[in-house]
């Protein structure tokens, strides 16, 4: 990498060379998987077993538990491994998203639509605030939930590449922005009901009447937003941008629009207009026929079909932009476009299958939630309190992030323990889920189990060849590390400040 070379930077070139040093990210899950399998074995002859309380996420149930290590070596085990291959990769969750979205994002690409637009807009911004542009668009698009790492990150390479800077760098930019956007946006998005509702079956094991609202940290997550925005930017331009160095692959053509295209880029601007016209009418009614029960739009028809929807919005504007500059002269031309585009998934897909069964394989072994409910009881048994409670436990949930992917699943485990224990001290339930969703955001950029991480080494690799998971880890790292230690100093201002992190949700219960 290129760019000056004091200490930090000599870390990161030490972790990207060690990681770069590994196998292949292929080799390196099965390796894991073997490892898995040895590990499961021995703790399961040991008698390795946890007992815990659990929410579930959908019920709002509150029930006990054992989870009791399982060896993926005995009959049960290698029947399970054998017979579950092919539903763990069908059934891997980002696999239908990034397939489906990129028959959209890959058509309009295709077509010339997504090249117009960039040069259309590079030659009009200001490049000095393309990105700190790039990471408020990733931090807010975490509203549209998984899709958000399918669309914006693959764009923020292009419009890096437009501005004449490494497509690497908005890559790394868009990722970090998105995963850290889990706590930082200025409305609610799905993940904010979803966890309100563990936390208050959590809570009512203390306080049966503890009533926690979905905006239970709204006011710490839209102050999160300039943070990111600000510590985001520094670390891009001061170095993400400088180790990236300059890129040396085929770039965008930043030749002006020609009339053609002004006329075809203005039709299709017309086309996503009547688009989303006709979805707002099936969305704002409170009858609207995308609207869930009662009205809800937060579990609707809408928010469950955001991804063929977002497919659509890339896919109308893309074709009628080729029909218009000519780009598309048959309906075999768009099948020929699609299909190109799905054809360079392919180390995607072979990340995502050997990605998928190891996840598979951990979550069946039960180690996951051993690990999770020990080190929880670690903590509470460690008789820390006051700030420093709060910032271990954060570090907790950080290290927990980087062993298991679901922020959901994590806090079903994590919430029965921790919640009634932090109310136990004053500390109110929004508080505590505060403290564990900075530990989770922080470090989404930097774990492998990360669902989404396998796709990102993919596209990474289509500008270079050589990135590995050392070059991720060695980029994503400075984020992940100054996203945490500001996200722990605004906490600190909040605590002592004694500032509600919600609406009717202080810190301190009395």
């Amino acid at each position: 990498m290129a760019g000056k070379k004091n200490g930090f930077s000599g870390f990161l070139d030490g972790i990207e060379r060690v990681g770069n040093a590994l196998p292949h990210p292929v080799t390196i899950f099965v390796i894991l998987t073997v490892f898995l399998a040895v590990i499961s074995a021995f703790c399961a002859g040991a008698g390795l077993s946890v007992t815990f309380q659990s929410v579930d996420a959908q019920t709002g149930e509150v029930t006990k538990k054992t989870a009791a290590a399982v060896s993926l070596l005995s009959r049960e085990g290698l029947i399970h491994m054998l017979t579950g291959v092919v539903s763990n990769f069908t059934g891997f969750a980002p696999l239908g998203t990034v397939v489906v979205s990129m028959i959209g994002v890959g058509v309009a690409e295709g077509c010339g639509l997504v090249d117009a637009v960039m040069r259309k807009t590079v030659m009009a911004a200001p490049e000095n605030l393309v990105t700190a542009v790039l990471i408020f668009i990733g931090v807010m698009s975490n509203v549209a939930g998984d899709v958000s790492y399918v669309v914006l990150i693959p764009l923020g390479a292009v419009v890096f590449m437009g501005f004449g800077k490494n497509p690497l760098a908005g890559l790394y930019c868009g990722f970090a922005s998105v995963s850290a956007g889990y706590l930082g946006n200025l409305v609610l998005g799905t993940i904010d009901p979803l966890l309100a509702g563990i936390t208050q079956e959590a809570a009512g094991l203390f306080d049966p009447s503890y009533e926690v609202l979905p905006t239970a940290n709204y006011f710490f997550t839209v102050a999160s937003v300039p943070m990111l925005v600000a510590v985001g930017t520094l670390v891009t331009e001061k170095i993400i941008i400088p180790r990236a160095g300059e890129y040396h692959g085929e770039g965008l053509s930043m030749e002006p629009l020609n009339e053609k295209e002004r006329k075809a880029l203005r039709i299709a601007g017309l086309s996503v207009l009547v688009y989303t016209a006709v979805i707002m009418l099936f969305v704002i009614p409170k009858n609207g026929i995308l609207r869930g029960n009662e009205g809800s739009i937060v579990k609707s028809p809408f928010m469950n079909g955001l991804i063929p929807l977002l497919m659509l919005f890339f896919l109308i504007p893309g074709i009628v932009f080729g029909v218009a500059a000519g780009t598309v002269k048959s309906d075999r031309d768009i099948a020929s476009i699609a299909a190109k585009a799905l054809s360079g998934l392919g180390d995607y897909l072979l990340l995502a299958f050997v990605a998928s069964q190891f996840i598979d394989y951990f979550s069946y072994s039960n180690l996951a939630s051993i690990i999770a409910v020990n080190g929880g009881e670690a903590l509470k048994a460690a008789g820390v309190t006051g700030f420093p409670l709060m910032a271990a436990f954060i570090l907790l949930s950080a290290f927990l992030n980087l062993i298991m992917g679901s922020a959901s699943a994590k806090w079903a485990l994590m919430a029965p323990v921790f919640v009634p224990l932090m109310m136990q001290f004053g500390i109110s339930p929004e508080f505590t889920q505060c403290l564990y969703r900075i530990g989770d955001s922080a470090t989404n950029i930097i774990s492998p189990l990360m669902a989404y991480f396998p796709m990102i080494v993919a596209f990474a690799r289509k500008y270079d060849k050589q990135a590995g998971i050392g070059t991720m880890i060695s980029m994503m790292l400075p984020y992940s590390v100054c996203f945490l230690g500001a996200w722990i100093i605004m906490l600190a201002v909040w605590y002592f400040a004694g500032l509600p992190v919600g609406p009717m949700a202080p810190i301190f219960m009395y």
